[in-house]
């Protein structure tokens, strides 16, 4: 707020704290004042202990989605977290739109967040180089950005992918299908589809093209029973391999819409595990990622760059885990398969 201004902390806190009169302030620079504080919808006494205290005890989360389960789970994780601390957590969603994270990271830091958690929509690293020189704290979670180097906690994401596409050339499938999410320019999105193809060439089995499928983020009920008609009635894929939860969902709705039984018409694993997965007929396949553990690490890596700015930055990889369901066939008779028996 002061930035915008163009005036001191100490000037926004004196109008605040309703002293400005007495310290020589004009009438013209408090009313700038109090005009942008109404603008903002501020609270004038915790922004002026803000100012004051130079912490507004506050976290600012950016998601993609906060009714995905993915990212509320890991929101309460980051929330829990942060209360032990005394912090409270604002969230937004960016809906993957890089100019409304844009304007999103500008309302936070008018309200004077102490840092940021994002799952950034960024591609550009002029973005992320921004906040760096702005001297902003912040950790990106789920995805990072290649070339710079910042504090994040992200999971395994080739392994992952590398690992549920194995199990499903272990259980001679070969005409394995992948359906991903747009904009594929995210880290994650690449990383998967990368071991995904990988684990292909290493199985011998060539990767085709048409079978790697996207789906929109805002369009993808639509799109999604486009593409699998198509793949299924016409390409005749044998295994699905979803690279999230929600478009897991879309397409078991899909495959029950086309009366296809799973695993005896087609098989199928997810990148995410949800609760859901456990209890769906026939169970899901999963990837899954430690959500609660992400939560924490990226809380503590803010504080601490918080209390310690000029600290060196640190990148965190998670381990993933698959949970083997019968999503995928008749899995109980094969001792080779990689991955822990579930449900």
């Amino acid at each position: 707020m002061a930035d915008q201004l163009g005036v001191s902390k100490t000037l926004v806190s004196l109008v605040l704290n309703g002293k400005g009169t007495e310290r020589g302030i004009s009438l013209k620079t408090q009313k700038r004042v109090m005009h942008l504080a109404k603008k903002l919808n501020y609270n004038p006494n915790q922004m002026a202990r803000s100012l004051r205290l130079g912490s507004s005890k506050t976290i600012g989360l950016i998601v993609a989605d906060i009714s995905n389960i993915f990212f509320a789970q890991i929101a309460r994780s980051i929330e829990d977290e942060a209360g032990k601390f005394g912090y409270s957590v604002m969230f937004m969603s960016s809906e993957e739109d890089a100019e409304r994270e844009r304007n999103m990271i500008q309302l936070l830091q008018d309200r004077c967040v102490d840092g940021l958690i994002l799952a950034t929509a960024f591609n550009e690293r002029k973005d992320i180089q921004k906040l760096k020189e702005d001297e902003i704290p912040f950790v990106l979670i789920d995805r990072s950005i290649a070339g710079i180097k910042t504090n994040s906690v992200v999971v395994d994401n080739y392994k992952g992918a590398y690992d549920a596409t194995k199990h499903l050339l272990n259980l001679n499938f070969r005409r394995i299908a992948l359906i991903k999410i747009t904009p594929d320019y995210l880290a994650p999105i690449q990383q998967r589809t990368n071991g995904y193809k990988d684990a292909l060439r290493d199985g011998g089995v060539p990767v085709r093209n048409n079978l790697i499928r996207e789906i929109s983020f805002d369009n993808v009920k639509a799109e999604m029973q486009e593409q699998l008609k198509n793949l299924i009635l016409e390409h005749s894929v044998q295994a699905l391999f979803f690279l999230n939860n929600s478009l897991t969902v879309s397409g078991l709705e899909v495959i029950n819409k086309l009366h296809l039984r799973i695993p005896q018409d087609i098989a199928l694993v997810s990148f995410d595990d949800i609760d859901l997965f456990r209890f769906a007929y026939p169970p899901i396949t999963a990837i899954s990622q430690p959500l609660d553990d992400i939560g924490r690490k990226a809380v503590k890596l803010l504080l601490d760059d918080i209390k310690n700015p000029k600290k060196t930055k640190t990148q965190i990889t998670l381990p993933v885990e698959m949970i083997v369901r019968r999503s995928c066939g008749a899995f109980l008779k094969r001792p080779d398969v990689l991955g822990k028996t579930g449900e």
